[in-house]
């Protein structure tokens, strides 16, 4: 018994020297962190845990701001809210109502096909020929115009609409044969839509069929032929030039004879 006694007393020595030794080390640990804070070494509150303080870790980087993509303006954007729809802008009991009538039917609550409605009738007034002209080629052109840009938006947000890029596509080929026509017939009038309307006419390719290595091959096998039937062509001639040639003269030696 006074064995076991002496062994327990032993191991609490022992023990009780090892907790003096790690709450001595803890202590040293919080004062040197603490100084580090003060100095400005470390940034942000130390979190403290027991006796024992821990610092947070030190970042020297920052996250770059992301930029917003900014797409292309868009035909209305030049569209002020406080514009009144087509259909009451011609009316002038409007101008006399209260503000909330007003803002009812004006743009700030209209649709988008409302306000596209609004943009084919400014177009259409800057290259008509007159007050009532509607089916001249010239207003065919902005109505495709109109048509076209908006189509040209719609796939920048949705690339992935084969119907509206079918249509687009349908539309400038309509577009395309009215201003060839109008070109050849109205050139003056022709430089004046495109002004107005902010069109850039490209002429069209002389070629519109693929270069493939097949088909570059077959064309310079096609001009060697035709080259080697040139000439064949021209020495036949040369020789037909040099028989007759030939004839008159022993026809002439004949007559002087």
């Amino acid at each position: 018994m006074a064995d076991l006694i002496c062994g327990l007393r032993a191991v609490l020595k022992s023990a009780g020297g090892v907790f003096r030794e790690s709450s001595a080390l803890y202590t040293a640990v919080s004062a040197r962190a603490s100084t580090c804070s003060g100095s400005g070494l470390l940034s942000g509150p130390a979190v403290s845990k027991g006796s024992f303080a821990v610092a947070p870790p030190v970042r020297y980087y920052a996250r770059v701001a992301k930029k917003k993509k900014t797409g292309p303006e868009s035909q209305l954007g030049d569209l002020l809210p406080t514009m009144l729809k087509i259909d009451y802008a011609a009316v002038p009991l409007v101008q006399s109502t209260d503000d909330l009538v007003k803002r009812l039917l004006s743009l700030e609550l209209a649709s988008h096909r409302e306000k596209l409605q609004l943009k084919k009738e400014q177009l259409i007034a800057k290259v008509q020929r007159d007050e009532n002209d509607r089916n001249s080629v010239e207003v065919q052109v902005a109505i495709l115009t109109a048509r076209i840009r908006n189509y040209q938006e719609h796939l920048q947000k949705h690339h992935k609409d084969k119907a509206n890029k079918r249509h687009m596509l349908m539309a400038i080929d309509r577009r395309k044969k009215l201003l060839k026509n109008l070109r050849l017939v109205r050139f003056d009038t022709f430089e004046r839509v495109c002004e107005q309307l902010g069109i850039t006419y490209t002429f069209p390719p002389e070629y519109y069929r693929r270069a493939t290595r097949r088909w570059l091959a077959k064309k310079e096998f096609c001009i060697k032929v035709f080259k080697a039937v040139q000439k064949q062509k021209a020495e036949q001639k040369m020789k037909q030039r040099s028989g007759t040639t030939e004839m008159e003269a022993k026809a002439s030696e004949a007559q002087t004879q």
